[in-house]
């Protein structure tokens, strides 16, 4: 199975069986992005490092205007789409494999968590896996220590507060925070 192969499949949706193709293509893609993600983290890098480090691991163009404070962890890297002039702040752990996307104008903050995939609920099948993918819009700002769960989107110019557990979908300009994340106030936008 090839990369582009898994991904097709992953961002399918379907279940993913443990012991499978696809699960073996995810190990061998995790394991590509450990080699890639110790390098990034474990020494200072220059800008354009950075950015030709992020394009190895994602095997996309790191787009004009983004930038990240290392140390940064993927378990995949292939299935992330990063907007231009998105920042990413130190400490994030992306789980990809189900797909993120991150819209242009986008602040990820400390130790933020997107998660796009769940196991399933039988035990005797608890290694299978659903991907679901976390879709960003644009000029979003994600507070210190959030978590996303799989399967949300997150609509244009949305707050989401520090410490927020978004486990469902975020309206566009929209401050939302706790746990889980609940509506805090629509945010007056300049027309």
């Amino acid at each position: 199975m090839n990369t582009q192969d898994f991904l097709s499949y992953m961002n399918s949706r379907k279940e993913e069986i443990a012991g499978s193709e696809v699960h073996l293509k995810m190990t061998e893609l995790s394991n590509e992005a450990m080699k890639i993600t110790v390098e990034l983290n474990n020494s200072y890098h220059t800008p354009e490092e950075i950015k030709a480090l992020m394009e190895k691991l994602t095997g996309r163009e790191f787009p004009e205007g983004a930038y990240m404070f290392p140390p940064f962890y993927t378990d995949c890297g292939k299935n992330l789409k990063i907007g231009k002039n998105v920042f990413i702040n130190s400490c994030c752990q992306f789980q990809d494999q189900g797909g993120i996307t991150i819209g242009d104008g986008t602040l990820v903050g400390p130790k933020t968590v997107i998660a796009t995939l769940n196991h399933h609920m039988d035990p005797s099948k608890r290694a299978n896996l659903f991907p679901k993918p976390v879709v960003i819009g644009k000029n979003v700002w994600i507070g210190a220590n959030v978590t996303i769960l799989p399967g949300v989107t997150i609509g244009d110019g949305a707050i989401i507060a520090a410490g927020a557990v978004v486990n469902k979908n975020v309206e566009a300009n929209t401050v939302v925070g706790g746990v889980p994340a609940k509506l805090i106030k629509q945010i007056e936008t300049e027309e």
